[in-house]
């Protein structure tokens, strides 16, 4: 949320991360595609004087940097070039996590893991994961590695919350059975467990609302499902002496596949609502009561799978081959 996306003044976004790291936070996530590589940016300005050293840096790549087709993607031409637009961005020699922001149906997992195992080796990024792969592909990335003597994705970065756990029912199993962290995005639903999304009160808007209108369109059956949820988290987290910003944070952070999940405040006030939450522990009436509410595995809004792949469109992928 630092840049054009979110923040645009570099210096309150860089106040937002010292203040971060001065509460011990210790890991930071961001991708080249961020507000057109701005974010890293910031974040390189942010760890200047000596920071980078203390904490964990990872990014990502996939998404188109303009409009060249070359410029995006999960190719070895295309990765080896990025990362040196992204060290250069950050100002630092190496990247702790390298992420592929996406799968990449145009190409071959192995000439991605192939790419990434070279930089590994070369000593410019630690180590790498994925982000947003559906179940069978981490799979599949594990069965490659091994057969082709590659380096494996150590991470994964799934869509995770109250509002969105299909995750539950086959990503995370995998993930776990592999030794994978998972560190998931959007444990605050997009803002709908922020608090500020109640019934009866005018919804707040904002530049992700304009990006992304299918998550926040109350027309749309699925975000009137999720207005519904919210409410009624918003109760449970009351009676519970907790704000709804602790309460869902807690839950995604309580699930022992889980690693850690990645916030993402765009003021100092939404960080410092955020912090805090890891202390809290939600007792098992209160994990059962929220499965009253959103069963287990499953994702309210079909407009936030995030990681299973869209109905398809395409007709050749829609009809069989011809004889």
């Amino acid at each position: 949320m630092f840049g054009s996306w979110g923040e645009p003044d570099h210096e309150v976004s860089i106040g937002i991360i010292h203040h971060a790291l001065d509460a011990g936070i210790n890991f930071i996530d961001t991708a080249d595609a961020y507000s057109g590589g701005e974010s890293e940016t910031i974040v390189g300005k942010a760890l200047a004087g000596g920071r980078r050293e203390d904490i964990i840096l990872a990014t990502k790549f996939h998404f188109p940097m303009d409009e060249n087709p070359n410029k995006r993607g999960n190719s070895r031409r295309w990765i080896v070039r990025e990362v040196e637009s992204s060290l250069k961005r950050l100002d630092t020699d190496w990247i702790d996590l390298y992420q592929v922001h996406r799968p990449d149906p145009a190409t071959d997992i192995e000439e991605t893991l192939s790419a990434l195992t070279d930089l590994q080796h070369q000593g410019k990024i630690r180590a790498f994961g994925s982000s947003t792969f559906p179940a069978y592909q981490v799979v599949e990335a594990q069965w490659v590695a091994e057969k082709h003597g590659l380096s494996r994705f150590v991470t994964e970065q799934p869509p995770y919350s109250i509002l969105t756990r299909g995750i539950e029912a086959d990503l995370l199993p995998v993930t776990e059975s592999y030794g994978m962290g998972v560190l998931p995005w959007g444990p605050l639903g997009g803002g709908w467990l922020s608090g500020r999304y109640r019934q009866g009160q005018d919804l707040p808007t904002s530049g992700r609302t304009a990006r992304m209108p299918a998550r926040y369109d109350l027309s749309m059956p699925g975000n009137r499902e999720k207005l519904d949820a919210a409410e009624a988290l918003a109760v449970l987290a009351e009676e519970a002496g907790l704000s709804l910003v602790h309460l869902a944070l807690a839950f995604v952070l309580q699930h022992p596949g889980v690693t850690s999940p990645i916030i993402g405040p765009r003021t100092m006030e939404h960080l410092k609502s955020q912090l805090g939450a890891a202390d809290v522990t939600l007792s098992a009436d209160i994990l059962d009561r929220i499965d009253e509410i959103v069963p287990p595995g499953v994702t309210v809004s079909t407009a936030d799978r995030g990681y299973v792949p869209p109905p398809l469109s395409n007709p050749f992928l829609r009809r069989r081959r011809t004889a």
